[in-house]
């Protein structure tokens, strides 16, 4: 696989990641009771979305490593 592929590889597994990475810790203005005026309810109070793209990277290796030792294996 070449350089440009694996790289793509992981672009692709990092927005996967992030987006099962995304709903987790997330409390809505409707639960915490604290609706800003002109807002959807269901919008996020802290989002954390550098601390999610951190373990969105984190997450994002091993699971293109295997992916990368798959398409290698069995080409």
């Amino acid at each position: 696989m070449s350089t440009a592929g694996a790289i793509a590889l992981y672009f692709i597994v990092w927005w996967i990641t992030l987006f099962a990475i995304l709903p987790i810790g997330i409390r809505s203005q409707h639960e915490d009771g604290n609706v800003a005026a002109g807002t959807e309810p269901g919008a996020p109070l802290a989002p954390m979305m550098l601390k999610k793209a951190l373990w969105t990277s984190i997450a994002a290796v091993p699971v293109t490593a295997l992916a990368f030792y798959w398409i290698v294996t069995f080409d």
